[in-house]
């Protein structure tokens, strides 16, 4: 089987009522993005970050796969498929994806503030001050914040140089480390993007664009492979 190694972003959770990440203004929800996605904003005031996780956890238990992620699941029947996302909500799985790897961590997981490797998954919405590792420290969202290292970029990396056929969807390619993993791509695959827009910075590197919302996009790149 041909390796199909995909990468995606906020576009394709939009479709399923998952807001992306900051509007134009460069908010989330109303807040400054480093009041509740940095180190810095932990620091100041956890119980706002905590508060504002558990909304999207609550908002996330409802939300359904759609279109797009149901029709990468079911390519796994031709492929071999690797999906890294920069997405912490668990559509990809919900569709039936079985190999999804998530770069910026779990919205379904927290972890201890005292030692990182003590991950533990959630199995309701609610993460509060007070809540404690087997350490006896407090627990934060298992989530990769503005000026924190990304710990499955390696990973990601070593993925990408093995694809035989590289897509991305719904992903504007600006948030970095992410965005620079086409360039491990192999020499001479085919590369896809499926997004609205085309990013800039990638119209000169042999990319194929698809300029469409994931969910259409999707079924116009199914079309055009070669099974």
């Amino acid at each position: 089987m041909k390796k199909l190694v995909v990468l995606t972003g906020a576009g394709i959770s939009a479709e399923s009522g998952l807001k992306t990440f900051r509007d134009a203004n460069g908010l989330w929800e109303g807040h400054d993005v480093m009041e509740v996605a940095s180190p810095q904003g932990w620091a100041s005031n956890p119980e706002l970050v905590l508060e504002f996780y558990n909304q999207r956890r609550k908002q996330a238990l409802t939300a359904q796969p759609n279109r797009a992620h149901t029709l990468l699941a079911e390519l796994e029947k031709d492929f071999e498929i690797e999906i890294i996302t920069q997405n912490v909500d668990n559509l990809h799985e919900k569709a039936g994806s079985t190999h999804v790897h998530h770069l910026h961590g779990q919205l379904f997981e927290s972890r201890s503030t005292q030692d990182e490797s003590l991950i533990y998954t959630m199995d309701d919405w609610k993460l509060e001050l007070g809540d404690l590792c087997e350490l006896g420290s407090q627990l934060r969202p298992n989530i990769v914040w503005f000026g924190e290292a990304v710990p499955m970029m390696e990973t990601a990396i070593a993925l990408t140089a093995q694809a035989d056929l590289f897509l991305i969807v719904g992903t504007s390619l600006q948030v970095y480390p992410a965005a620079g993993l086409i360039n491990y791509c192999p020499a001479g695959i085919p590369k896809v993007i499926i997004d609205p827009h085309k990013p800039s910075g990638f119209l000169n590197k042999d990319i194929t664009f698809i300029e469409e919302k994931a969910t259409v996009g999707m079924e116009v790149f199914i079309e055009t492979l070669d099974r």
